[in-house]
């Protein structure tokens, strides 16, 4: 009970939150930036229920005008939301015990009106209907238990592309451009790549719903960047690399679904999971080699084998999510494993909606959506790791 007691100390403790807000907003240039920086964060931790700017300020402050200062503070102060999310991804690093992938994962985000950056209209999968929203994409650190979002990519549709007037009111600027969801999963992982000092992980993402999958593995691969991810069961692949074959040999691909139905080997592993009628049930898993093809950064092609695999459900005959991984010496456990992490990104998201303000934007602009998910992952991370200690050396931070 003593270490508990000491762990909610340590979160509640003023000097533990002031050094935190320092490294993540230290570098405005301004101190009533890096003031109300600090204010925001603390009203999304103490604000119970919706976190509109008017809430946060009566529970954090007692200035009457701070509701306005928080709302030009996320919406028009002009500082730049990338150094915060590069000093949140140092403070998180440092506290997680054993980072082990980097998740990614979509937020739906329900809008009113046409006008707030990146709205359109979406049919969600999970909902089965149609919806306004806005479409996020963040990248996360999963550790033994907890995963933390650290970047955010906005997907702006193609209607975003030439509607000047839009882009205009939205303050989008002129080089960001409508992209596939391949290239902002991509994105997000370069640049936590390129961050100084972090060890990389292996890369997890649900792609199965993707069209253009084909893309980010070749990239992900030919970077040198590991990763298990979901695909569709009709992703064409064959089963060894084609390097070294004669060019009149050519290799018919055949769908991922195939390939494990006609080819694939059972494996002594199990997963459980809870049947339609309420009992467990066993699902044994099975899986192939396959061709893992890339594209390195100055255009050369790699090939090389991987795994394609899924849980088989003998009782029904049926293959449950398939994933593809270019990490083939990997215990079957660990894939799974890892396979199963991106559940937990989902959870996050979730858990960001319902408590720490995630759908409570109140702001259409494209600075705005940015600097709000950077104060919004700031508050998960303090509030989930707050009581960790820093496990490892700080970074050492340029003069």
């Amino acid at each position: 009970m003593s270490a508990i007691r000491e762990t909610r100390r340590q979160r509640n403790s003023p000097a533990a939150f002031a050094a935190f807000s320092q490294q993540l907003f230290g570098h405005l240039p301004r101190v009533d930036q890096q003031r109300w920086g600090r204010v925001y964060v603390h009203g999304l931790l103490a604000t119970p229920g919706k976190k509109s700017v008017r809430r946060m300020a009566e529970t954090v402050t007692s200035s009457p005008t701070a509701s306005q200062s928080l709302q030009q503070f996320v919406n028009a102060s002009p500082w730049e939301w990338e150094a915060t999310r590069q000093e949140l991804v140092r403070w998180v690093d440092q506290r997680l015990l054993r980072p082990r992938a980097w998740t990614i994962a979509p937020t739906v985000l329900p809008k009113r009106g046409a006008h707030s950056v990146g709205v359109h209209r979406r049919f969600i999968r999970e909902q089965g209907r149609t919806v306004n929203c806005q479409l996020g994409v963040a990248i996360f650190l999963a550790g033994s238990g907890e995963q933390i979002p650290v970047d955010w990519r906005l997907h702006l549709p193609e209607r975003w592309a030439g509607d000047e007037e839009a882009r205009r009111r939205a303050r989008v600027p002129d080089q960001v451009k409508p992209q596939p969801l391949w290239s902002h999963a991509l994105g997000l992982v370069e640049a936590l790549a390129a961050q100084p000092g972090l060890t990389p992980s292996p890369v997890v993402a649900d792609m199965a719903t993707v069209t253009d999958v084909r893309p980010l593995i070749e990239r992900l691969h030919g970077r040198g960047h590991g990763f298990v991810l979901a695909v569709g069961g009709q992703l064409p692949l064959v089963r060894e690399p084609r390097t070294g074959r004669p060019s009149r040999e050519p290799v018919s691909p055949v769908s991922a679904r195939q390939l494990l139905l006609q080819g694939g080997t059972r494996h002594p592993d199990v997963a459980m999971t809870t049947g339609p009628d309420g009992l467990p049930r066993r699902l044994q898993v099975i899986s192939s080699p396959a061709e893992i093809a890339g594209l390195r950064p100055d255009g050369g092609r790699v090939s090389s084998v991987g795994r394609v695999f899924a849980e088989w459900d003998a009782a029904r005959q049926r293959l449950g999510q398939i994933w593809l991984t270019n990490l083939p010496d990997r215990r079957m456990t660990d894939l799974l494993a890892l396979a199963g992490l991106h559940g937990g990104a989902l959870e996050t998201v979730e858990t960001l909606g319902e408590h720490y303000g995630l759908l409570d934007f109140e702001g259409r602009s494209y600075p705005g959506w940015h600097r709000h998910m950077t104060l919004v992952s700031a508050a998960y991370a303090y509030g989930l790791l707050s009581g960790a200690p820093a496990t490892r050396t700080p970074h050492m931070q340029a003069a």
